[in-house]
Order: C-alpha cells, then structure tokens, then sequence
C-alpha cells in the first residue's frame, strides 16, 4: 500500500492542491500572503528543501483560509486543525497528549500495514 507523502513533500501537495482548488496563481497567494513568490514556488515545487520560519508557514496557512498551523501540521505528519479552532489550543498538556496520541495512532497505521505487507510476502515465499 502506497504511503501518503511526508515532510515537505506532503507541503508542496497541500499547498499545489489548494491552490487549484481555489484557482489561485503564485503571484495572488503572494500577495495575500507577504510571502515571497519565490518561496512558495520553491515549496509549491519542492525545489529546494531547508528550513523555513513558522511565520512563513503560518502566513501561507492563514492566507488559505486554513488554521495557521495547518502546514506545520502537515509538515510534520499531524492531523491539521480546523481554522477556526484557537492558535494556542489551550492546555499545554492536552496539546501534547493530542500530539500525542495522533503520533501513536500513525504509527499503528505503519504498522498494521507493515503486517499485511510481511504477510503477504510470507505466503508468496511459501508458494515458491
């Protein structure tokens, strides 16, 4: 089973795929963004892969219509939130448990389809 993209690769398809659906060019989320054009092609393209500041993510997120930390999420393989959900979350620890128990949830979903993905390959082997 094919894995959904992570990282910055999961980024540039967020951002490609909602910029199609709202008919947007680079240049227009530039502009509601103040993010440079340059940059989102570079992320849009996945051309280039370094470091970029929460801000620019959040200024792209927001620009979206998205909860600001919708590409951070993304980024880093988490459920995105809803955009009207608040910045902060609120408690600490309820952020880290959600954090949390949505890593352990992927990481049971690896899992699992690692499981399918040796049996399989066992009851070719025994065909043989």
């Amino acid at each position: 089973m094919k894995q959904p993209p992570t990282g910055w690769v999961a980024v540039a398809r967020a951002l490609d795929d909602r910029l199609r659906e709202l008919g947007w060019r680079q240049w227009e989320l530039a502009q509601r963004s103040q993010v440079s054009q340059a940059v989102i092609r570079e992320l849009q393209y996945h051309t280039v892969e370094r470091s970029r500041g929460t801000r620019t993510l959040e200024a792209l997120s927001t620009a979206l219509g998205w909860h600001q930390d919708h590409l951070h999420a993304v980024l880093h393989g988490i459920e995105p939130r809803l955009p009207d959900a608040p910045a902060d979350g609120g408690d600490p620890v309820a952020i880290r448990l959600d954090v949390i128990e949505r890593r352990m949830a992927a990481m049971s979903a690896t899992l699992n389809e690692l499981r399918v993905d040796l049996t399989t390959l066992l009851q070719r082997t025994r065909e043989r």
